[in-house]
C-alpha cells in the first residue's frame, strides 16, 4: 500500500527502500512508517480510492479465507497498511478482526502523519492475543501468518508461525514457511 501511495507522490523509490529495510528488520517499523508516511503529505485523500483499485490479493488468499469460513475457523487481519484501504477492499469487509494503521487527513488531503497507535511488530502480537481473547481462544490454538520483521512476536506468539514470501528473519522464526500461494496452508490444515 505505501509503495503505491509513493508512487501517486512521486516518492516510490525513497519509500520502497525505507519499506524493504523495515521488512528486513533492519529499521525499526514505527520510526521506518512515519517516514514513509511523511512523504505522502499533501496528497489528497482520493489517492486513498484509487490504491485500492490497484492493490491485488496474495495469490490463494480468498481460498484461504473461504477454507476458514467453511470449517468455521476464525479469520482476521492485522496489517500494518492502512485502515483506509482495507475497509474499501471486499475481502476484508467481513473478517472476524481487522486492524491497520490510520492516515491522519485534514481538509481532504493526507497530512503526512499516522493516527493513533502504530501497528508494529509488538502491537501485531498484541491484537493477536485481544483477537484470541474475544474468542475464548488459547494462543496456542491461533495460526499467524507474515511476512516482514514487522510479523514476528506475532508468529512466535501463535501456536502456528507462518511465513508467506517472508524476509529471512521471519523464515528463520516460522514454524511452517510457504512461497507460492496462502492456498499451501489449506493443505497443511487439512492434515
Amino acid at each position: 500500500m505505501i509503495d503505491l501511495l509513493g508512487r501517486m507522490a512521486g516518492k516510490e523509490k525513497e519509500i520502497s527502500e525505507i519499506t524493504s529495510r523495515a521488512m528486513a528488520g533492519e529499521l525499526d517499523f514505527s520510526d521506518a512508517l512515519r517516514s514513509r508516511v511523511s512523504l505522502l503529505d499533501g496528497l489528497p485523500a482520493s489517492v486513498l480510492e484509487e490504491v485500492t483499485d490497484s492493490i491485488t490479493l496474495s495469490p490463494g488468499a480468498l481460498e484461504l479465507k473461504m477454507f476458514c469460513r467453511t470449517n468455521g475457523i476464525f479469520f482476521g487481519a492485522v496489517s500494518g497498511g492502512f485502515i483506509q484501504i482495507l475497509r474499501n477492499m471486499t475481502f476484508f469487509e467481513d473478517l472476524d478482526y481487522l486492524e491497520a494503521n490510520f492516515l491522519e487527513v485534514i481538509d481532504n488531503r493526507l497530512t503526512g502523519k499516522v493516527s493513533g497507535p502504530i501497528i508494529d511488530r509488538k502491537a501485531k502480537a498484541d491484537h493477536l492475543e485481544r483477537f484470541a481473547d474475544s474468542l475464548s481462544i488459547r494462543l496456542a490454538d491461533t495460526i499467524a501468518i507474515g511476512d516482514g520483521a514487522n510479523d514476528l512476536s506475532m508468529i512466535q506468539s501463535a501456536g502456528l508461525g507462518v511465513a508467506f514470501r517472508g524476509k529471512e528473519i521471519l523464515r528463520n522464526a516460522a514454524t511452517l514457511s510457504i512461497e507460492k500461494s496462502l492456498s499451501e496452508l489449506i493443505e497443511f490444515l487439512e492434515r
